[in-house]
């Protein structure tokens, strides 16, 4: 029979070994993709099975830099990304902001129509924008493919920082505009301070969102590349079972690698807006 002091010790137990378990689930594939991105190619299916390579090699992302392009995808991703990201969360609060204070027919239509969009699949309307693209001869531009990016992202977060906003009490801000704050001050130094922990969960989300963008580059643009769509330019080789696993894992590392160093440098606000959201919910 186990005591009731000895229940606590056994709770805790549990809950590190679970804890164990879920960081071996995630971490494991990582470090195998890892792994396999500084094996030899000859060497990737050696038995019995290492996990680390015999004679470790970055020959795959020297690669990559030299064949592939590797460097001016960088760039255009984080042009195209950063940009994205930045220009479509000053929209988004801007809009959310107007859709949480003010309230009429128009702005709930707006609001269904957000809805709406997001039930919409990509394929559905690449034909009319691939069009319209064209004519406004914003085909295979930055200009262009930011626009898709950030049109892509705008329903979601709005949506959420709308949510977030309902919380916030109206009295804040008509308390600032007493003290002299105008709608602007009121909205950049009273509730944008009170948003961030949505702010920096809607970033990491709104990020991982472009990286793993592979429809609208591939489709909208030719000659401007980005880190999704290279991997349809690493070579095939003899057969359907000779994929080039160690580039695509090369290629895989540097895809995530930013995603691990966005969530651990904001991972403190990120748990503060899943904190919010579930305190809310």
């Amino acid at each position: 029979m186990v005591t009731k002091g000895f229940r606590p010790i056994l709770l805790r137990c549990f809950m590190w070994t679970l804890a164990a378990i879920v960081a071996f689930l995630i971490l494991f594939p990582l470090w195998w993709i890892f792994i396999s991105s500084i094996t030899p190619a000859g060497e990737l299916f050696s038995k019995p099975l290492k996990y680390w390579p015999v004679h470790p090699t970055l020959e795959s992302y020297q690669y990559l830099i030299d064949h592939v392009g590797l460097l001016s995808k960088i760039g255009n991703t984080v042009i195209i990304v950063g940009l994205s990201i930045v220009i479509g969360m000053i929209v988004a609060v801007m809009a959310a902001f107007s859709f949480a204070r003010f309230r009429n027919k128009g702005l709930s239509l707006a609001v269904a129509f957000l809805l709406g969009s997001m039930l919409i699949p990509d394929v559905v309307t690449a034909r009319p924008l691939y069009d319209f693209l064209r004519q406004m001869q914003l085909y295979d531009t930055y200009t262009g493919l930011i626009i898709l990016y950030i049109s892509g992202l705008l329903p979601f977060t709005i949506l959420i920082l709308q949510n977030f906003l309902n919380d916030i009490p109206v009295s804040i801000e008509e308390s600032a505009s007493l003290d002299g704050c105008g709608f602007l001050q009121s909205m950049m130094y009273v509730t944008l301070p009170l948003l961030r922990p949505a702010l920096a969960t809607v970033c990491i989300v709104n990020f991982i969102t472009c990286l793993n963008n592979f429809f609208t580059p591939l489709f909208y643009s030719n000659g401007i590349s980005v880190l999704s769509t290279a991997i349809t330019q690493l070579p095939l080789r003899d057969n359907m079972y000779a994929v080039p696993w160690d580039l695509v894992s090369a290629m895989g590392w540097i895809i995530i690698l930013p995603i691990i160093i966005f969530v651990a440098v904001f991972q403190r606000q990120i748990m503060e807006g899943i904190m919010a959201g579930g305190i809310k919910g």
